[in-house]
């Protein structure tokens, strides 16, 4: 049997992001968003939602650009704290010890300790309530080297330890059950 409760947002787990944003001139500042995901595959496009009265709102508004960065075990800490404090009260990249990165395509930062930073020019901002969604063109990809595979060259999702935000909490993520098709597959025959 099911229970009704109130609509709310229970789509989970989702990735546990630091945002990084300004540059070229602009002060940067690194904020967590758990509301984040993939729209568009060709062109990659993606999404944040940020609060109107987030630091790093304005920022992202006024520049057009930011970098979503992917978080592990090593930054599950830097990940929580940088949701709870404000960029207007501190710095939180010299705080969490985060090493400002140079992105390729963007002005905004990446963040050097994460596995793989995506730099992202805002498309289109829709005004939704509470939030507003921020969506934008992939336009690079940079990747940790310590996590990709010198021999097939694929990137070793394990070995980065990723961690999700479920309901309010911080789960590493698990071991692989399957991969796209994998249900579907004609088996070998021997």
């Amino acid at each position: 049997m099911k229970r009704s409760w109130r609509p709310g947002t229970m789509i989970y787990p989702l990735p546990a992001v630091l945002v990084s944003c300004g540059g070229n001139g602009m002060e940067s500042n690194v904020l967590t968003v758990a509301w984040v995901g993939t729209i568009c595959s060709d062109p990659a496009m993606c999404y944040i939602s940020v609060r109107k009265s987030r630091h790093s709102y304005n920022i992202i508004k006024q520049t057009g650009e930011f970098v979503i960065n992917l978080t592990n075990e090593k930054l599950a800490k830097a990940t929580d704290w940088c949701g709870v404090k404000s960029g207007k009260d501190v710095d939180k990249w010299k705080e969490m010890g985060l090493t400002p990165g140079k992105s390729e395509k963007i002005s905004a930062p990446t963040i050097e300790e994460a596995p793989i930073s995506i730099e992202c020019r805002v498309k289109q901002v829709v005004e939704l309530g509470s939030h507003d969604m921020f969506i934008s063109e992939v336009v690079n990809v940079q990747a940790d080297d310590e996590f990709i595979d010198p021999a097939t060259g694929a990137f070793d999702e394990k070995k980065a330890a990723f961690i999700a935000y479920n309901h309010g909490n911080y789960y590493k993520i698990g071991d692989k059950i399957g991969k796209f098709g994998w249900t579907v597959e004609k088996k070998k025959k021997q």
